[in-house]
């Protein structure tokens, strides 16, 4: 991992974090800019993705992974409507934070750890599932941020949508001011 892929990393982190943590509104932005950052992603690395070998399969166990994550990562945000004025905001704590920490520290170890303290057990993994090589892994990476991406963002317009159910007597009397 080169300096400049770890301060990305980092970067990535600390923007996932400041833009989470804490009680905020849930904006058309919070939606659309997850997306568009992932979409710019998945066009800038993955103009070609590997497909030989078990390539693809590695692609759908990472991107597997990814979504779990990601569900995680919505399932620790809570979404509910503002007492004081009805707006819907996310409040999401150290467990959010937690789990991005380990996602994001868990790829710079991975990426660190294939070129120096494990290299020759992935190259061995590797040829023994029929991968084709770093590309794969890198596309396979890159799969699985996006699915994470895409899974927590999915997990909270669904708490969004249900937020707009009325699930005591009392909110019925709103239902209608939708």
């Amino acid at each position: 991992m080169t300096t400049g892929q770890l301060l990305l990393n980092l970067g990535i982190l600390a923007f996932v974090l400041r833009t989470g943590l804490g009680t905020r509104p849930l904006t058309r932005r919070r939606f659309t800019l997850p997306i568009a950052i992932v979409a710019a992603v998945g066009f800038t690395f993955l103009r070609t993705v590997p497909t030989a070998g078990n390539d693809v399969r590695l692609d759908v166990v990472l991107g597997l992974a990814g979504i779990a994550l990601g569900v995680l990562a919505g399932s620790v945000m809570a979404v509910y409507r503002d007492r004081s004025d009805g707006t819907l905001v996310t409040r999401a704590g150290a467990a959010y934070a937690a789990v991005w920490t380990a996602v994001i520290a868990g790829r710079i170890l991975f990426a660190y750890g294939s070129n120096h303290w494990f290299a020759p057990q992935i190259v061995s993994f590797s040829r023994g599932h029929a991968l084709t090589g770093s590309a794969a892994w890198t596309a396979a990476f890159v799969i699985m941020a996006i699915s994470i991406v895409v899974a927590r963002v999915a997990v909270t317009a669904i708490k969004a949508e249900r937020s707009n159910v009325p699930h005591h007597p009392a909110d019925l009397s709103h239902a209608g001011a939708r």
